[in-house]
């Protein structure tokens, strides 16, 4: 299958409701992948930047895979503050994250239904990245690299094989005939316009 998946990330979208301390192991879920892992926060609440910051560091030092999260955390993670949720979710379908979380309170699934782009979309204080690694059944290769902008997760879809069926009737192809032509033409595409056309004198 013709799919880039990975290194992993996880992008959270978090307002003055997100538990702080939640997030940042969230974060730490991804970081821990390896050192090319990326977990960003988007938030507009100073106050729980802080406090996710500092939750990162207590949390970071009983982590069996410090080292690899801790290289994570300096080279490809961040936690950014925004003027308001409009601009998370502007900057959310620009980076296009494999992994959307988006904690903020009783409005995360509004939040949810204005983003385009993501590989999948985790809403809520109670839906961690893990519940749908292990447990809650959505595909597990998903878009990275900001790909989710024009492709999507793996399904079994990607496996079957399908052939399209055209049939046009000689009153149909007579209706959509000069759009045709004149497509064909735009491209310069002579014998393409031509047999349409040819069909088209048949009938006259």
């Amino acid at each position: 299958i013709d799919s880039i998946a990975g290194p992993s990330e996880v992008l959270i979208v978090a307002n003055d409701q997100a538990n702080p301390a939640w997030v940042a192991a969230d974060m730490l879920s991804q970081a821990e992948h390896g050192t090319d892992s990326s977990a960003v926060v988007l938030t507009d609440c100073e106050p729980v930047a802080k406090a996710i910051l500092g939750e990162l560091s207590r949390q970071l030092a009983t982590l069996p895979r410090a080292a690899e999260a801790m290289q994570s955390l300096k080279r490809f993670s961040r936690v950014i503050v925004v003027g308001d949720l409009g601009e998370a979710v502007r900057l959310a379908d620009e980076f296009a994250s494999e992994h959307l979380e988006i904690q903020c309170g009783a409005r995360s699934r509004e939040v949810a239904g204005r983003i385009t782009n993501a590989g999948a979309i985790f809403i809520g204080p109670h839906t961690p990245v893990a519940v749908g690694d292990y447990w809650a059944g959505p595909s597990h290769t998903l878009p990275t690299g900001s790909r989710a902008r024009f492709s999507s997760a793996l399904t079994s879809n990607d496996f079957v094989k399908s052939i399209s069926l055209i049939e046009y009737s000689a009153e149909q192809l007579a209706a959509a005939a000069d759009d045709i032509v004149r497509l064909a033409d735009t491209e310069g595409l002579t014998a393409h316009a031509r047999s349409v056309a040819i069909r088209r004198q048949r009938q006259e």
